[in-house]
């Protein structure tokens, strides 16, 4: 069972065949080297950890706000017995002092940057605006300045919302994209991938668990809109491609790929077409044995604040690459001026200090293409 999603009943909810069955298990990237990843205890986060931990990595340190979340995530490897150190350790990925002294602790070679506020209406009112910039872009910029100091390879994980976004989640994690590849044009020696990618079926607080609990209640199952369309893949299928890129970018599975990439580089998962939610609504009742507008019914809500119809994955600027590797597209970038971080650092001094009006300002000037509320315009 994976997060409510069973996987034998995945691929028809996704309307494609698996990814991951393409590619060669990614071991020598993380095999006998020091592992890092924030937001271990995450959907994203845990995956990555169960994967890794799998491929005989020398030290694995779990990063994670929630104690609960980091409980689980240890408890999971402890009782697998896995076959590597392992440090569980609490830390908030905005305060530097701490993740300094979790950077001399591990030592990292590699570093799996997943720690993210990602609640898209949630995020959507002032107060939880200003903890997704702290989140989202401050520790997105820690976590690169400790990796550039440590000389560990880095990979943040970002999401197809970052793409001409409509959302404080999109927008935040647009400049966190901007942060690393600014810290990449500051030091070329740092080896920088972003990965960006789409919805994954059975994330926490995604759809698919919704209407599950939905469906078992009866209905009726709560759809925002009719047309709302997504790019969908499984847990398993995305981390699996994330620990493809970066064993391309370690240059220990493609040498002839490893050879062109120059970095920094993005990297895009290649999810298939956007699949409409209301077919996977029908598809999930249709499992459960029922009728969709019969047994259970299906009632629009509306669609909610920073949400898209459709989602996108690359600007129109970036010259994607296919098939860099199989499942994969990347685009080698121009790293933005390093005239950025003064402005980047000062919407972080602006959001520590909770001043909205400076921190809305200074968002939509980094993020031009940002569409505001639905999409009907920039911030009042």
């Amino acid at each position: 069972m994976l997060r409510g999603v069973n996987e034998d009943l995945a691929f028809p909810l996704l309307q494609r065949r698996p990814t991951i069955a393409r590619n060669p298990q990614p071991i020598g990237v993380v095999e006998n080297r020091r592992v890092m990843v924030t937001g271990a205890g995450g959907s994203i986060g845990s995956e990555l950890v169960q994967q890794i931990a799998g491929m005989r990595p020398s030290h694995l340190t779990l990063v994670e706000l929630s104690e609960y979340n980091l409980y689980e995530a240890n408890a999971t490897l402890v009782e697998a017995g896995v076959d590597c150190q392992v440090a569980p350790l609490l830390a908030d990925v905005r305060h530097v002092h701490a993740m300094q002294a979790v950077f001399a602790a591990a030592e990292p070679d590699i570093v799996f940057h997943a720690a993210a506020l990602k609640h898209v209406p949630l995020l959507e009112n002032d107060h939880n605006l200003l903890e997704a910039v702290r989140t989202n872009v401050g520790g997105t910029a820690v976590v690169a300045q400790l990796c550039s100091a440590y000389r560990a390879q880095m990979v943040l994980v970002s999401t197809d919302k970052a793409v001409n976004p409509a959302s404080v989640m999109g927008l935040t994690k647009r400049v966190a994209e901007l942060v690393a590849l600014s810290h990449s044009g500051l030091d070329p020696c740092l080896l920088l991938s972003v990965v960006r990618f789409g919805n994954v079926l059975g994330s926490s607080g995604s759809f698919v668990p919704l209407f599950r609990r939905q469906i078992a209640q009866g209905g009726p199952v709560t759809v925002t809109h009719p047309d709302m369309r997504r790019f969908l893949m499984t847990i398993k299928e995305a981390v699996s491609l994330v620990l493809q890129v970066a064993e391309a970018r370690n240059g220990t599975m493609a040498p002839s790929i490893h050879a062109c990439m120059a970095p920094p580089w993005l990297f895009v998962l290649e999810m298939g077409r956007q699949v409409r939610i209301l077919d996977v609504a029908c598809q999930l009742i249709e499992q459960a044995g029922l009728r969709p507008g019969k047994d259970v019914a299906i009632s629009f809500t509306g669609v909610r604040p920073g949400e898209k119809l459709e989602e996108e994955l690359n600007y129109a600027d970036e010259a994607l690459v296919r098939q860099v590797i199989p499942g994969v597209s990347g685009c080698r970038l121009s790293a933005p001026e390093c005239a950025l971080l003064p402005a980047i650092q000062a919407l972080l001094r602006a959001a520590d200090r909770r001043q909205v009006a400076e921190v809305k300002g200074a968002l939509a000037a980094l993020v031009p293409s940002y569409s505001g509320y639905n999409g009907a315009g920039a911030w009042p």
